[in-house]
């Protein structure tokens, strides 16, 4: 009882096979959704279908994959994560098979937009539920890892689907890529399995008589739903809107792209940074220290314009950004039980995924509004403030954790 683990514990922590395995279908799903940015000059040349339409495709994507993560989350508490990631990873190269035989842009969108979405929303609540269940000492920094795999993705797919369409035209470019998806995940998904039902003197299993309906209801929940969704409309919209306004500063398009490029991979050392300290002092704290580096970093963007002063905000909001992503899915953890913990995650997801929608689109109605991003970017702090104040709220206690969101 004094924080060591009990034997039970132990040989979770040495699960990592479902670590890497989550961090490959995490990788792949979503370079192969990102595809598209690659594939969208040649697309539209090849079939005259507008860069709007094509676009919505994502749109698309985002939106199912919103609202399926949910689903997902709820059909992986019941049946399991295997057989949830097993049908996700058989959907996800069959769209894009689908995709490349399409005659319409509709049925395109459908496919690539629709069917895509769902199949790659698979994998995140139950993969993530499955591997924060089965961690106790390493949790944060194997959800870290899991998530890492995400960052990834623009470094590997997206230079391998530009070489394809170098070679190939769109169609078999989408239909290789479908088959890499098989190929690359269909074996991934012997490693995905749940953790070991807790014993009932196990005190890491909070919460066993919670439904998920009443998991739902419950402050945990509630303050890590809204935290999510601010951080994600906080940096949604910076992410996606920096490259316009250093460009509006005077930098070319190729030094602009690259600061985006610098969010990225500064993310990507951001996870695992945030993952190795919340493992020492907790993920609580490091949410919100990172929740306000992200706010404070945010609003930095308008005092540079020089690529240097760019590449060193775009360094720390990378990282702050990319670091708290993870922390959500361990603080869950510790307030809900392995049997619902899907169905949690997979409604958060669908809030975080609302809230990275929100964050482009109104930061190109505030720049159309007032002819500057200056409001993006205070907006965002003000928004990441409100984050951090959430996630202050997260009770800390068992005793306050069990306690309904009116109380």
């Amino acid at each position: 009882m004094n924080g060591a683990p009990s034997a039970a514990s132990q040989p979770m922590d040495r699960n990592w096979s479902l670590v890497a395995a989550g961090a490959v279908l995490g990788c792949v799903a979503i370079g192969t959704i990102f595809s598209l940015a690659v594939l969208l000059a040649p697309m539209g040349a090849a079939t005259g279908w507008s860069r709007a339409g094509l676009s919505s495709a994502m749109t698309l994507a985002f939106v199912s994959g919103a609202f399926g993560s949910f689903g997902w989350g709820m059909l992986s508490d019941r049946f399991g994560p295997r057989m949830v990631v097993l049908a996700g990873s058989l959907l996800l190269g069959l769209s894009c098979v689908l995709a490349s035989r399409a005659n319409s842009l509709l049925q395109f969108q459908l496919a690539y937009g629709v069917l895509l979405g769902l199949a790659t929303s698979s994998f995140f609540a139950p993969v993530i539920a499955a591997t924060a269940a089965s961690f106790d000492r390493h949790r944060n920094m194997a959800i870290s890892l899991v998530s890492a795999g995400v960052g990834v993705a623009p470094m590997t797919m997206s230079p391998l689907v530009a070489w394809l369409i170098s070679h190939y035209d769109w169609r078999e470019t989408l239909l290789i890529v479908g088959v890499l998806a098989w190929v690359l995940t269909l074996p991934a998904v012997w490693f995905i399995r749940a953790a070991p039902e807790a014993t009932a003197d196990d005190v890491s299993a909070p919460s066993r008589q919670m439904s998920a309906g009443q998991a739902l209801r419950s402050r945990p929940f509630i303050v890590l739903a809204l935290a999510f969704f601010a951080c994600c409309a906080a940096h949604s919209g910076p992410i996606f809107h920096t490259v316009s306004y250093a460009i509006g500063c005077g930098l070319s398009v190729t030094t602009a792209v690259t600061i985006y490029s610098m969010e990225g991979a500064a993310g990507l050392g951001g996870r695992l940074l945030c993952g190795a300290l919340a493992d020492r002092v907790g993920a609580k704290p490091v949410l919100v220290v990172g929740l306000l580096i992200q706010a404070f970093a945010a609003v930095t963007y308008l005092r540079v314009n020089q690529v240097d002063g760019f590449y060193a905000v775009a360094i720390v909001f990378g990282m702050a950004y990319g670091g708290t992503m993870p922390l959500y899915a361990s603080l869950a953890r510790d307030a809900f039980s392995p049997g619902i913990l899907g169905t949690v995650l997979g409604a958060m997801n669908m809030l975080s995924s609302l809230g990275m929608a929100s964050g482009p689109l109104i930061g190109g109605w505030l720049f159309d509004r007032f002819g500057s991003y200056t409001w993006l970017y205070v907006g965002s702090m003000a928004v990441g403030l409100a984050a951090a104040a959430i996630a202050m709220l997260f009770p800390t206690s068992a005793a306050e954790r069990l306690k309904p969101a009116t109380a």
